[in-house]
């Protein structure tokens, strides 16, 4: 045979359900199934095969090839009932050793659990809630003490729509295996179903201590953690479901914004406008004397005009026609002696005589006094 020939598959048993494990996890659920079909051929009666089988089916979204997977279990001759009399004498061979269990007849009790707990996810699958419910009553049933069984059973119990039952089956799960992270996410998602939305809060974010590695449940392939793939996946429909219904957090009540107005405009032209112009003015007198100085005068009188134009551009309408219509004279007055002081420190420029200086300082000190005196008169909710 040529080196570039494919590889044979494995002929034997073992190595069939090996195959399939890895091209389930590379997400070939197609090609996992022809390989376990092979398996099954080699050995019928195998509860492994069947079951791996049944999973992928799940995984693949084939609910329906899923159950008939798991139902072909009743031909075998191996097949419990999980809930006769002969399964009951199982389980007590088991608790006797190893080798009672060997000689016993029927499955193991972990596929028992395993058979039951594919049956029910498949059964909610497809949308058959009441059997799924029983099955699952039955599960928890039968084994109140196994914690697999316990959250399996609550997860199914959820999704059939059977809340309070599935809520103490998923704390029975928590109680039997409190460092399961598995255990606290089927708690948090029965939680979610209740809209019991603090408790499956905390419930997820111990599960995500536990296990970091669960907030990236929902997006896994494969059949290794196909449960709690399901589950994660599920929560997170919860959760935005949730979210979609919580309303909108309505703003505080407060007192109602007044809008500005010319005067409010006028103010703020004021304070600003005289503030720059006292720093101009007393920066130009310290350099009296100097070369500098009339040039930084001339420089910060500019400086002083663009910024009286750029605040007088915010005020309503034109500010010269605005001017004379107002009522408040101090302020009309506190806008004049702002514009002047700019005017000036720019004649110092010229003349170079220190009392324009002296004059643009008081000109635009007596402006902000005025305006600031009134502020403080008027009433809080009018203050701008």
């Amino acid at each position: 045979m040529s080196s570039e020939t494919s590889p044979e598959p494995p002929a034997d048993f073992d190595g069939y359900l090996q195959r399939a494990g890895l091209l389930a996890d590379l997400g070939r659920y197609d090609e996992a199934a022809a390989e376990i079909g092979f398996a099954v051929a080699l050995d019928p009666d195998s509860d492994a095969a069947r079951i791996l089988l049944a999973r992928v089916h799940l995984a693949a979204d084939l609910p329906d090839q899923a159950l008939a997977a798991i139902d072909s279990l009743s031909a075998a001759p191996a097949t419990l009932n999980p809930w006769s009399a002969e399964s009951a004498a199982l389980d007590t061979a088991e608790s006797a050793g190893p080798d009672a269990v060997a000689t016993g007849a029927g499955r193991s009790l972990p596929d028992r659990i395993a058979v039951t707990v594919v049956r029910g996810l498949a059964l909610i699958d497809l949308r058959r809630y009441p059997e799924a419910a029983q099955l699952a009553t039955d599960l928890l049933a039968a084994y109140p003490d196994d914690a697999y069984a316990q959250r399996s059973g609550a997860a199914i119990l959820a999704g059939s729509r059977n809340g309070q039952p599935a809520l103490n089956a998923a704390w029975r799960g928590v109680e039997l295996a409190p460092s399961d992270a598995q255990a606290h996410l089927v708690l948090g998602l029965v939680g979610a179903r209740l809209e019991l939305f603090d408790l499956a809060h905390r419930a997820y974010e111990e599960a995500l201590r536990l296990d970091p590695l669960i907030g990236e449940a929902q997006f896994d392939i494969g059949v290794i953690h196909l449960e709690r793939r399901r589950y994660a996946a599920e929560l997170a429909i919860l959760a935005e479901r949730a979210t979609m219904m919580v309303p909108p957090a309505q703003p505080r009540p407060g007192p109602p914004q007044q809008p500005r107005t010319v005067e409010d405009e006028l103010r703020r032209l004021v304070l600003i406008g005289a503030g720059y112009s006292m720093v101009a003015a007393v920066t130009v007198a310290c350099l009296a004397g100097s070369a500098a100085s009339r040039g930084w005068a001339v420089l910060t009188a500019l400086g002083g005009v663009a910024l009286i134009v750029i605040l007088a551009r915010r005020v309503p309408g034109r500010i010269t026609e605005q001017l004379p219509l107002l009522v408040d004279r101090r302020l009309a007055t506190s806008v004049y002696a702002v514009g002047a002081a700019p005017v000036l420190i720019f004649c110092y420029a010229a003349i170079a005589t220190p009392w324009l200086l002296v004059a643009a300082i008081v000109a635009s000190a007596a402006a902000q006094f005025l305006v600031l005196r009134q502020i403080t008169t008027r009433p809080p909710d009018q203050r701008q």
